[in-house]
């Protein structure tokens, strides 16, 4: 029997490949918009996943990692002592304004961290560019937002608030999709930017391809002018406290003792610190719903296709059924010709699309930062989906021959 579905499905050259051409594209839009939604979850927490600190303490109006309230310096103190409690490092964030070599202003997330810290990490950062972060009014955006900065290169000059910002060397892969351009910066740094407000009569300009902008402070890349920036302080505001356990120690049982320790907080592990982020983002803001409504687009468009050329293919071959028929096959025998007709679909499909969108992948990371995330677990998936559809296609083309009366291969 496998022989007659095969010959069935290549006996007409061109409708099999347009057929299959319905299915690479139901599968190829399956599979791009899947892996958009991991990409995009994924890009929400990658900061969070790549720390090494076991529980994230914010404060208790915490919605995401970008979206919550200061919390004072002091906490870092008190987190310390409890016990259980190896490590902690504070982390700094919150958004402020970005003015490029140019001129031209953009809204950025300021990270500030300790650089000679271990529990916070910025991609794949050398030494020499942990040293340089520590210098005065230094910066280290990602790559992803380089043409967005306005800035290319190490060396590049830009202002942040009304204070200049050096850029060191550029970071690659932490960008979360959905937030303002990431700059990372040392604590002291960061705190003053996010302290130094604005200047209405700031005035950036181009001088022999430095920036030079004259405000309450004049910077150029050969003067340092503006205050050094101060180390924090307890008063001081901060955002996150990171702490790293000491071995061996139940999460859950130290979270609550931080919690009776530093009771205006919250602690988190870092899955629950992910999953509170990349939730929000995914089903909150309805851009799950929207990515998952094109997957399903793409199986209905699928289903319609396949459902289209498996029916003209039994229509075709009605005599051939029943003159099966009319030899004393039942009809699960003809069943199964329908149906390993859109297996191999299904699979001759599934193939030649998984190559496409593993190239695009590729392509859009290499290119515009935007990680199309294909996972073996999304692959196998997909081939689930796109098994169903084809044999749910074949279900309706299989009403075709259901009733087939034998007599028809007699009739003129």
């Amino acid at each position: 029997m496998a022989s007659v579905a095969r010959k069935n499905l290549l006996e007409d050259i061109p409708r099999f490949l347009v057929a299959q051409a319905g299915v690479m594209f139901a599968v190829s839009l399956v599979t791009i918009q899947t892996g958009i939604i991991n990409g995009f979850g994924r890009s929400t927490t990658t900061v969070i996943d790549d720390s090494s600190a076991d529980i994230w303490l914010s404060a208790e109006e915490m919605v995401n990692l970008q979206l919550t309230l200061p919390i004072p310096a002091s906490s870092v103190a008190q987190a310390k002592d409890v016990d259980g409690v190896s490590r902690v490092e504070p982390l700094l964030t919150r958004t402020t304004m970005w003015r490029g070599p140019t001129g031209e202003i953009a809204p950025i997330q300021i990270i500030g961290f300790d650089p000679a810290g271990s529990l916070f990490n910025v991609g794949e950062l050398s030494p020499a560019d942990l040293k340089n972060l520590q210098e005065p009014y230094t910066v280290i955006p990602d790559t992803a937002n380089s043409k967005s900065l306005g800035v290319s290169k190490a060396g590049d000059m830009a202002s942040i608030s009304s204070l200049p910002a050096k850029v060191v060397d550029f970071t690659r892969g932490t960008q979360s999709l959905p937030a303002s351009a990431y700059v990372f910066a040392s604590l002291r740094n960061a705190n003053a930017y996010l302290t130094a407000g604005f200047n209405s009569t700031t005035n950036c300009r181009l001088d022999n391809k430095k920036l030079i902008c004259d405000n309450a402070y004049r910077r150029t890349p050969d003067t340092t002018s503006a205050p050094e920036p101060k180390i924090l302080t307890g008063t001081d505001a901060i955002t996150y406290v990171l702490v790293k356990a000491e071995p061996g120690q139940d999460l859950q049982a130290l979270k609550e003792r931080l919690h009776k320790a530093l009771p205006n907080l919250r602690a988190y592990t870092r899955e629950e610190m992910s999953d509170r982020t990349r939730d929000y983002w995914i089903q909150r803001t309805g851009i799950g719903f929207i990515l998952g409504l094109g997957a399903t687009v793409g199986v209905v468009v699928g289903m319609v296709v396949v459902g289209q050329i498996l029916y003209s293919s039994v229509t075709d071959h009605v005599k051939e059924f029943g003159t099966l028929k009319a030899m004393g096959a039942s009809d699960w025998v003809i069943y199964r010709i329908i149906i390993e007709q859109a297996m191999w679909m299904a699979v001759l499909g599934y193939l030649p699309s998984m190559g496409l969108c593993l190239g695009v992948g590729m392509w859009t990371l290499a290119t515009q930062g935007i990680a199309i995330l294909i996972t073996p677990a999304s692959a196998a998936g997909v081939l689930g989906v796109t098994v169903l559809m084809c044999v749910g296609s074949a279900l309706i083309a299989i009403q075709r021959v259901t009733h087939v009366d034998p007599a028809i291969v007699f009739k003129a």
